[in-house]
């Protein structure tokens, strides 16, 4: 194979997708309120990708060629380039918020700051502030303290420095963490008829701060929000005699003090307090100093008062399955057919009826089940142990190191075990990623299972705005792999190899990557025969370089190749050898696309597979994942329909091309205007009504 340029880098493809997370902010035919949200998941991915992202690069440049691990090959420019974007991206965001505080001051909104108030609104601030906020603020006078203290990750700071007009020597520094643990960030000030006035909790600490440091010699007082994001990828102790929750915990205390990945600050900040901070904090302008506006921590934006706005647009409701109405018993239905749920379209509670199901029906002698990030009151929980006091063996494969779960995870652990769930811990040093469920019954002498594969988190409160499917079954074939799977999990010696046994399902880490090469492999042969060869994937993330060359070897034997991809996406699309260029394109619209959908035509024989795994080294090689062949002609038809109609999509899609320069798809004239996920509710109500 003629050789095709070096992939696109990993972390500037996920730079570009975040830029598409901030075009849906910037796009007027977005309600302000949703726009207000799409700044907060930009915020929020992108404190994300410095905790681990940024902090595993930095780790490279420290070991250099000495590490015994998979290197970047340019650290050192990658983290170059990515504070320019940042930097670019941060300017283009704070023009967005700017654009986004004239269109709410249209709609008579308005949010103040300490300077806006009227003499109304101050006293009710002064009041708030006595009342709420003074007895929840510790400040720290920085420079009196030997050690600078650590600075929390996710928190926000107003950096303060206090003056006196008639004595320029009493000039000091001061530090106050805002408290939006247990105080909301926005609060609702009275305003004049007709408008709603709102000031955020850091400027009601501004107003007061007279208050605060004036009895100690101070008439002069400015604050500026500052942040840190810290390393969040912290090795775990490697000692064999220290148990997994142990190593945990640890690692969770040292996440909150891991190294410094980023310090975001107020552009206005004093410049000897900015030189002091960074000084004290051991930075220097390699730790990615990024200056901003006035407003940070925007991921608080996720929950901006949804009650201020008259014209708030309706997402239409998730629907229940037409096969799955209740009252039904669903194991009964299943005896004659698979059922595929799409979220969220489709209702998430025929998952939890499912479970209840099993757990109420005196044949049902077990039930086993992964779960990853569980929601904070999690249905599905209430539905094991209800299963357990109904006499059942219940066995949760809980996942303990899903990011930033970790903690939810050990409560929930205590809260299993407590009731007589078996719980288990999977493998060490790898993740068990695999969305699994299997359910034995036994009637009369007969065992039968049933049970599901799924793209997505069993968690109801994810599962009303991720794009999941997931898979209903009593198929033996199927079944009898989940089961390998769990009884490999579940001895006190875990050997993966076991997985090499499963015959329906291609299991990670042992068969996946070369099962799908396997079938890439052969519609590169169907075309050099010049017969009918295509394929379609789609992941949340395209970065394995095997699978990359293999999708780029298919495109210049002339296979069509369609991909869409949500983040990130390594693989050249345009070149000279291919026989007709890869099309790729990414949605970002309302939900978020979170399925993996395989679809190869194998002669007009279509092979189709859901799967948990994004096509990536640590899904492949270090996690233990499945992908899981739907065989049903209907269910395929219409898995495929999906995917055609988001192939289709003209609006809220964006073309993946070399440069990631994240170009909306344009529609030709007379061409019908496609929203791909409003399509897809119609297509899939319109089947429930027929």
């Amino acid at each position: 194979m003629k050789k095709i340029k070096e992939p696109i880098v990993r972390d500037l493809s996920w730079l570009a997708f975040n830029e598409r997370v901030l075009q849906e902010a910037k796009d007027p035919t977005v309600s302000v309120y949703e726009r207000l949200r799409f700044l907060g998941i930009f915020s929020n991915n992108l404190d994300e990708f410095f905790r681990v992202r940024v902090a595993t690069l930095n780790k490279m440049v420290r070991l250099g060629k000495a590490a015994k691990v998979h290197l970047e090959a340019n650290p050192e420019g990658i983290l170059r380039q990515i504070q320019q974007t940042v930097i670019l991206q941060q300017n283009d965001f704070d023009n967005t918020y700017q654009q986004i505080i004239r269109e709410l001051a249209q709609q008579q909104i308005f949010i103040k700051n300490e300077q806006q108030l009227s003499l109304q609104q101050e006293d009710f601030i002064r009041k708030y502030y006595t009342d709420k906020v003074s007895s929840q603020i510790v400040p720290l006078m920085i420079e009196s303290i030997p050690q600078m203290p650590l600075l929390r990750d996710k928190s926000i700071y107003l950096a303060c420095v206090l003056g006196n007009k008639g004595n320029r020597k009493l000039r000091r520094y001061a530090l106050i963490e805002i408290p939006t643990k247990v105080l909301p960030r926005f609060i609702i000030i009275p305003s004049e008829e007709h408008t709603t006035d709102i000031i955020l909790l850091e400027d009601i600490i501004r107003f007061n701060l007279g208050a605060l440091f004036a009895p100690f010699g101070f008439d002069e007082f400015s604050g500026y929000i500052i942040k840190v994001t810290r390393d969040a990828e912290l090795e775990a102790d490697n000692d064999v005699q220290t148990s997994l929750i142990e190593k945990l915990e640890k690692q969770i205390k040292d996440r909150k003090k891991g190294k410094t990945t980023r310090f975001v600050f107020d552009r206005n900040l004093d410049l000897g307090l900015l030189d002091f901070l960074s000084k004290r904090l051991g930075l220097t302008k390699k730790d990615n100093l990024i200056p901003g506006g006035r407003i940070h921590n925007f991921k608080d934006f996720m929950d901006f008062p949804a009650s201020v706005f008259s014209n708030l647009p309706t997402r239409p409701k998730p629907f229940t399955h037409p096969q799955l109405k209740q009252p039904l018993r669903i194991m009964q239905l299943l005896d004659h057919q698979d059922v595929m749920l799409h979220f969220p379209y489709h209702s998430f509670d025929s998952v939890i009826e499912f479970l209840r199901e099993a757990a109420i029906d005196p044949f049902v002698q077990s039930i086993k089940i992964t779960c990853y990030r569980l929601a904070k009151e999690s249905k599905v929980v209430n539905a094991l142990v209800n299963a357990v006091r109904n006499g059942k063996q219940v066995t949760v494969m809980l996942e303990l190191r899903a990011r930033f779960d970790e903690e939810a995870n050990l409560t929930w652990k205590a809260i299993l075990e407590e009731e007589g769930v078996k719980v288990i811990l999977g493998v060490p040093d790898m993740k068990v990623h695999a969305k699994l469920c299997v359910i034995k019954r036994r009637e009369t002498n007969n065992t039968k299972y049933y049970g599901f594969v799924s793209t997505g988190n069993l968690n109801e409160s994810t599962a009303a705005y991720y794009g999941d499917h997931c898979l209903l079954t009593s198929n033996r074939s199927i079944l009898a792999d989940i089961n390998k799977v769990f009884n490999c999990l579940e001895k006190p010696k875990v050997n993966l190899a076991e997985l090499r046994t499963c015959k329906t399902l291609p299991v990670a880490p042992v068969t996946m990557r070369s099962y799908f090469m396997a079938l890439i492999d052969k519609e590169i042969e169907l075309a050099k025969k010049k017969k009918p060869a295509s394929l379609i994937v789609k992941l949340n993330s395209l970065v394995d370089k095997p699978l990359v060359e293999k999708l780029q070897q298919a495109a210049i034997a002339g296979v069509e190749v369609n991909l869409i991809i949500r983040s990130i996406c390594c693989l050249i699309t345009q070149h000279k050898t291919y026989k007709k260029n890869i099309k790729a394109i990414s949605i970002i619209d309302e939900y978020l696309e979170h399925a993996r959908v395989f679809v190869f035509n194998n002669g007009g024989k279509p092979k189709v597979f859901i799967s948990s795994a994004d096509w990536m080294v640590r899904n492949l090689d270090h996690r233990v994942e499945a992908a899981c062949p739907v065989t049903d002609p209907k269910l395929q038809k219409e898995l495929i329909e999906i995917l055609k109609i988001q192939l289709a999509g003209n609006i809220k899609t964006r073309i993946l091309d070399n440069n990631q320069d994240n170009l909306y798809v344009a529609s030709e004239e007379n061409e019908p205007l496609i929203r791909s996920q409003e399509e897809t509710y119609r297509y899939l109500f319109n089947k429930s009504n027929n």
